[in-house]
C-alpha cells in the first residue's frame, strides 16, 4: 500500500471531486483534482489525506508534527498481525521504581498488519507495555487488547500518542489520553496491555474509520497477535487474552468477540468486556445529534463515506455548504475540539434539506443497509462477555446496548450483563455516557482478571427479561 492510500482513493469515481483536509496534508502538496472543481461540488472530509510520496516532509494534524514512524510503507506483510516496525515508546506518566525498573512498565510503539472491511490489506499502529508488576494470578502472564474510547480522528489522538503525551492543549488542538487510567490497572495487576490506535488514526494514509464494526474488530485482534512478536514481550503461546473497550472500544471489543472465530481462531480468548457498544449505529446516530460530542457524527460520516460508495453518495447528493466545512473541519479534530467545536451541533444545518444526518441516511435504502451492516450482536460472541450500559446513558443510547445483551443471550453467548443505575446528570452532556465508565471500572477489570486467572465466569442471561 502506498503512502498515498490508493484503497482509500481507488473507489472514488474519477469524476467524483474530494478535497483533502487541510491540516493533515503535508505542507505544499495537493491534489490536482480538488483544486480543479469548485467548493459546491465538493464533500471534502473523507478523502484521504495527501502526503508526499518520498516522504520529505512531516504530515502536520491540528499544528502536530506526526512522526515519521506512523507513515505506512509500500508493501506489507503477508500475514495478519505482522509486525512491520517497532520502537520504545518513553510513557509520559511513567515513574522509576525502587528496582530500578520503570513503573508502570517499559512500551514499546508498534505498527502491524490488519485487513480492512474492504478485504484489503491496511496497516495500523498501537503500542505494548510490558508490566514490571508480577503476574499473581493462575498460568503465565496475561495480555489485555484494549480498545480506546472515543479520541477523534485526528492522528494526533492516537491512543499510542497519548501514551507519550497524556495532554495535548494548544491554541489548534485538545488531546487527553483518559484511557490511561484503565491501562494503568491492568498494569498494575501485572496484566500486559496492547492498545490499538484503529484503522486510520495515528497512520497517514487515510482516515480513520470511526466505529467500523469490521475494521476495529480486525484490529483489536492483529494487536494481540503482534504483541507475542515483541522482543522482550513476556507472555507466551499459553498466555490467556483478554478484550476490553468502553464506548467506541467497547463496540471494539464486542465486534472482535464476535469476529474471532472466523478472522482470529489462534487468539484464545478468556473473556471480554464490553463497556456501553455502540451496537445499533442507527440509534447511536440520534443519541449524538444535538449532542455535546455531536462531531462525532462526522467522524462517523466521514469514515463511511470513505470506504462506502452507497454512503459517500448520499453525502454528496445530500450535504450543503456548511456541512461541507464542518466534515472536513472535523476530520482532524480530537474529543476535546469537537465539544469546543460542535458541542450541541444538529446535522440538519448540515444538510441541503434541512433534515439530519440520520433521517437523510434512512431514507436511502443503500445508505440505511451499509448502517445495517455496522449492526453489532449477529454473532454469538466467544467466551465469556461482560456488557456494562449506564441506564440514563443517552449518547451511546442504553436500550440498543441492552438488546445486544439480548441478542447474545438468544444465540447461546455467555453474558455477564450489568445495568449501571445512576440518576439522570443531564441530557446530552456526556455526563451520563462518562461516568459509568468511571464508576464501572474497578468491577470491570476485576471481572477480567478474574477470567484471566481461569475463574469461570457465570451468565446472568436468565435475568433479563427483569433487567433495565
Amino acid at each position: 500500500m502506498s503512502r498515498k492510500s490508493t484503497r482509500s482513493l481507488s473507489t472514488v469515481p474519477a469524476t467524483s471531486p474530494v478535497a483533502v483536509p487541510a491540516r493533515r496534508q503535508r505542507p505544499g502538496v495537493m491534489r490536482a483534482a480538488a483544486v480543479a472543481v469548485t467548493a459546491a461540488a465538493c464533500v471534502a472530509a473523507y478523502a484521504a489525506p495527501a502526503s508526499a510520496t518520498d516522504g520529505s516532509q512531516p504530515v502536520v494534524s491540528r499544528g502536530v508534527t506526526i512522526p515519521d514512524f506512523y507513515n505506512p510503507p509500500a508493501q506489507l506483510p503477508a500475514a495478519n498481525g505482522a509486525v512491520i516496525r517497532h520502537e520504545p515508546l518513553p510513557l509520559g506518566l511513567g515513574l522509576p521504581g525502587l528496582d530500578g525498573r520503570p513503573m508502570p512498565g517499559s512500551a514499546t510503539r508498534l505498527m502491524y498488519r490488519s485487513t480492512d472491511s474492504g478485504g484489503q490489506p491496511v496497516a495500523v499502529t498501537g503500542a505494548y507495555i510490558e508490566p514490571s508488576a508480577a503476574w499473581k494470578g493462575s498460568g503465565p502472564r496475561p495480555l489485555v487488547a484494549l480498545a480506546s474510547g472515543t479520541m477523534g480522528q485526528g492522528d494526533q489522538c492516537a491512543p499510542s500518542m497519548t501514551l507519550q503525551h497524556p495532554l495535548t492543549l494548544s491554541g489548534e488542538t485538545i488531546s487527553v489520553g483518559y484511557e490511561i487510567l484503565a491501562m494503568y490497572r491492568l498494569l498494575s495487576a501485572g496484566v500486559a496491555v496492547v492498545v490499538t490506535d484503529y484503522v486510520g488514526l495515528g497512520t497517514t494514509d487515510r482516515l480513520h474509520t470511526y466505529v467500523n464494526r469490521l475494521d476495529q474488530g480486525h484490529a483489536l485482534l492483529d494487536a494481540a497477535r503482534a504483541a507475542h512478536q515483541l522482543p522482550g514481550a513476556s507472555i507466551t503461546p499459553d498466555s490467556r487474552t483478554g478484550l476490553y473497550g468502553y464506548s467506541q472500544g467497547g463496540g471494539a471489543s464486542a465486534s472482535a468477540a464476535e469476529l474471532q472465530p472466523s478472522y482470529a481462531p489462534d487468539v484464545k480468548l478468556a473473556g471480554t468486556y464490553a463497556g456501553a457498544p455502540p451496537a445499533d449505529l442507527t440509534a447511536v446516530m440520534k443519541g449524538i445529534d444535538g449532542s455535546a460530542l455531536a462531531g462525532a457524527l462526522a467522524w462517523s460520516v466521514n469514515g463511511f463515506a470513505q470506504s462506502d460508495p452507497d454512503v459517500r453518495d448520499v453525502v454528496e447528493a445530500n450535504i450543503n455548504a456548511v456541512g461541507r466545512t464542518a466534515l472536513k473541519d472535523a476530520s482532524t479534530m480530537c474529543v476535546g475540539d469537537a465539544i469546543f467545536g460542535y458541542g450541541f451541533t444538529r446535522s440538519a444545518k448540515w444538510t441541503t434539506g434541512g433534515k439530519s444526518l440520520g433521517d437523510v441516511i434512512a431514507a436511502e435504502p443503500r445508505a440505511q443497509a451499509a448502517l445495517d451492516r455496522q449492526r453489532i450482536g449477529t454473532l454469538k460472541p466467544a467466551g465469556p462477555v461482560r456488557l456494562a450500559t449506564g441506564i440514563q446513558d443517552d449518547i451511546v443510547p442504553h436500550a440498543q446496548a441492552r438488546q445486544l445483551a439480548v441478542d447474545w443471550c438468544r444465540k447461546g453467548g455467555s453474558v455477564t450483563y450489568d445495568a449501571i443505575a445512576l440518576p439522570n446528570l443531564g441530557d446530552k452532556l456526556l455526563t451520563n455516557h462518562v461516568v459509568p465508565l468511571i464508576t464501572d471500572q474497578g468491577d470491570a477489570i476485576s471481572w477480567m482478571t478474574d477470567r484471566l486467572s481461569g475463574r469461570p465466569a457465570t451468565s446472568n442471561c436468565w435475568t433479563m427479561p427483569i433487567q433495565p
